[in-house]
């Protein structure tokens, strides 16, 4: 059964953990938005979609987020601990490291399990969900009827398409299209046009009538102009990649029992975020530890460094095991026995520093009491 005191710094940890992860959340929500709207105006998303798509935007970089916010979220609890000198009274009490060591691998073992379940099966399962409806919605944009007064884009944005007004038969009035045809710029104006699919939709069909169009090239004074009483442009739509599925959307199972490279570096990438959580839990604790009269913040540098070190080496770990630099076999635990000594280095060598010039310091003194 928890103490009192296990139970404060349980609280105090966990307090801060979630002001970490909300802060964390919310850059993270602001980069998703603005980038699934930028993706939606350019390819023309249906409305409905938007919002489904940065919900799991969100859910497929949580795993990024969570153990920062866990390492974060122990130092700055312990570190105001050590602080407002609490832990000092606490310890001078004989409580010992007990107090910090339950909580902390408690709450740290928890959300390890959390984010291997995230990591391992809702990742993947948001990333395959994310591709299918990128899919359906480009195909659902490029395939809704042209409204009026909204610029559309077709070909891959070779054609643009804007018509003033739109009767209730579909025939639009007052038409504007500018085709881009590599070597040359046509822009065609129309009283009325009509458009029609063909070829199981993967052929649009534009079909201007009593118009004119305007050929030449941008910047010169050459240009040819065309009057015509009906003028169809045909459209193809680029392929559509539905059915490719990066190794970010297989599910854990299949990539355990593939001996693919891209496939088994995407496995141990995805094992080693709940892995990642257990060794920055550890490496707080011994980290979070402040010396007299030593700022609040003192530590925050460091845990940022150490985390930015760590999944930078996580992904470069990934890519040379899909290129075969590492093997397959060593996995990514390489790059956890490397960040705990990291983590030793910061924590050990200040110390030796420290005793060695003490040790200096002390030998000059007794130098100069026997010249004396």
């Amino acid at each position: 059964m928890l103490r009192i005191l296990d139970r404060y710094i349980l609280r105090e940890v966990f307090l801060n953990w979630i002001a970490v992860t909300g802060v964390l959340l919310a850059i993270l929500v602001t980069n998703t938005v603005a980038s699934v709207l930028a993706r939606a105006a350019e390819s023309q998303y249906p409305r409905g979609v938007v919002a489904e798509l940065i919900g799991l935007g969100v859910v497929q970089n949580l795993s990024f987020i969570m153990p920062v916010a866990l390492l974060l979220g122990i130092v700055l609890a312990l570190g105001r601990l050590y602080h407002d000198s609490e832990m000092t009274a606490a310890q001078s009490c004989g409580a010992g490291s007990r107090p910090v060591v339950v909580p902390v691998l408690a709450i740290t073992v928890l959300l390890a399990v959390l984010l291997g379940a995230l990591s391992l099966q809702v990742s993947p399962a948001a990333a395959n969900r994310v591709l299918a409806l990128r899919s359906e919605a480009l195909r659902a944009g490029q395939f809704s009827p042209i409204s009026a007064g909204v610029f559309r884009i077709f070909g891959g944005g070779s054609t643009v398409v804007y018509a003033q007004g739109a009767e209730p038969d579909g025939t639009l009035t007052r038409v504007f299209v500018e085709r881009d045809r590599g070597d040359h710029l046509e822009v065609a104006l129309a009283q009325r046009a009509r458009h029609a699919y063909f070829e199981d939709g993967n052929l649009q069909v534009i079909t201007l009538y009593d118009g004119e169009r305007y050929e030449g090239i941008p910047g010169e004074r050459k240009f040819r102009i065309v009057r015509f009483a009906e003028n169809s442009i045909p459209v193809r739509l680029p392929a559509m990649s539905g059915s490719a599925i990066g190794p970010e959307g297989i599910s854990t199972r299949e990539l355990l029992a593939s001996g693919d490279l891209d496939q088994r570096g995407e496995f141990h990438f995805r094992l080693a975020f709940p892995v990642m959580a257990l060794v920055l839990g550890i490496i707080a604790i011994p980290l979070a530890r402040l010396r007299p009269r030593q700022g609040r913040y003192a530590r925050v540098g460091f845990a940022v460094l150490i985390f930015f070190v760590y999944i930078q080496l996580t992904i470069a770990g990934k890519t040379w095991i899909q290129r075969g630099v590492t093997p397959e076999w060593l996995g990514l635990w390489w790059v956890h026995a490397v960040i705990g000594l990291l983590a030793a280095s910061i924590q050990l060598v200040p110390r030796w520093f420290a005793k060695l010039n003490y040790r200096r310091h002390m030998a000059r003194r007794a130098l100069a009491g026997a010249i004396a």
